[in-house]
């Protein structure tokens, strides 16, 4: 059954109709899904900015999908061009209550709720917590009793403020377990040793990506990182807001090229963890330029301070997942970055 789907803006927390809530089965309860033959896929976080493009991705390749969402960051609109297709399905849910039965059948999980946006998740630290381990937790006991495979959207994040440069694999990171986004930094790193403890001791198959800056259209336009920060304040003609000196640098993926890399190791023969992420930096002054000369906004740079536990350096080494994956970010800055302000344009033009 497709549900339903409201519009909302991208900030708008709000109740489907009574027809479309679902009724959840206890944890222990896993229904097989009839999906006619066709291969299942589920994606959690599956209204948000990464999880509808996955969706979308999903259906155009012939799976069946099921997103579940709990509509908290993400946005019902996300979905529209999926609405009519008979292989999606949308469910309302939240990943930290015990899973719905109906996704048991499912041949893969992705797993990619939790609030990503640092002026969001520093607001509902203890959800954001959650949502990392007990999410992936259920998807990993559901993943030991059905035999699926479960993918974990890890981050960057996992890595800290970083004092090794660019940051591999192998690298442990320079975390502040306590600080303001400790909630979800070392909600990721906790979701990553769920991930290889069900490995290692149950056999679960895992994929851990640990995904670095993506921007792309349906970005949202008050997610407070520095891409939609700068395209929103040059349309609207204010101050692009820069913290620090602005020398910090930060590379920035396009979001296809990111759900291409997903895509690819969900059906690797590889665990991970594996970066999934653009080599290439820039500075967050450059950042702001380009964007300046882009949408030929007249906003003036301001420098204010630069807040606590933000990473001077942030780079991956994709040397391994190049030779694992047969994938390299396709799309260049400005290319991409044209895209997204079009899209945020009309954002603008709607509000």
């Amino acid at each position: 059954m497709l549900l339903a789907l409201p519009s909302c803006r991208q900030t708008d927390r709000f109740r489907l109709p009574r027809e479309c809530r679902v009724v959840t089965p206890a944890a222990s309860t896993v229904l097989p899904f009839s999906s006619g033959g066709q291969r299942l896929a589920v994606v959690t976080g599956g209204a948000g900015f990464l999880g509808s493009h996955l969706c979308e991705r999903l259906v155009a390749d012939d799976w069946r999908v099921i997103a579940l969402d709990n509509l908290s960051t993400g946005c019902a609109t996300n979905l529209d061009r999926l609405r009519a297709s008979p292989r999606f399905e949308f469910v309302r849910h939240d990943v930290t209550q015990p899973l719905p039965g109906t996704i048991g059948g499912a041949h893969r999980l992705f797993n990619l709720a939790c609030p990503a946006s640092p002026h969001k998740y520093q607001r509902i630290p203890v959800q954001t917590t959650l949502s990392s381990v007990v999410g992936i937790w259920q998807l990993l006991a559901l993943a030991e009793q059905t035999g699926a495979r479960v993918l974990q959207a890890s981050s960057s994040e996992v890595y800290g403020d970083p004092l090794e440069h660019p940051q591999a694999e192998t690298y442990r990171g320079h975390v502040n377990p306590i600080g303001p986004r400790a909630c979800y930094d070392e909600g990721k790193r906790c979701a990553e040793t769920l991930c290889f403890a069900y490995h290692l001791e149950r056999s679960v198959a895992i994929r851990i990506a640990r995904i670095f800056n993506t921007y792309g259209p349906r970005l949202s336009s008050d997610d407070g990182r520095v891409v939609s920060n700068f395209i929103m304040q040059a349309l609207r003609g204010e101050p692009l807001t820069v913290y620090g000196d602005g020398r910090q640098t930060r590379t920035f993926c396009y979001v296809d090229d990111t759900i291409d890399a997903l895509y690819r190791l969900m059906n690797a023969e590889i665990e991970g963890p594996l970066n999934i992420g653009s080599p290439i930096e820039y500075t967050v002054v450059e950042l702001a330029e380009i964007v300046l000369r882009l949408t030929a906004s007249r906003s003036r740079i301001e420098y204010r301070a630069l807040p606590a536990d933000d990473p001077q350096r942030r780079c991956p080494d994709i040397a391994r997942t190049r030779r694992h994956l047969d994938w390299q970010p396709k799309v260049n800055l400005e290319d991409g970055l044209r895209e997204t302000i079009g899209y945020m344009r009309t954002q603008v033009a709607a509000a």
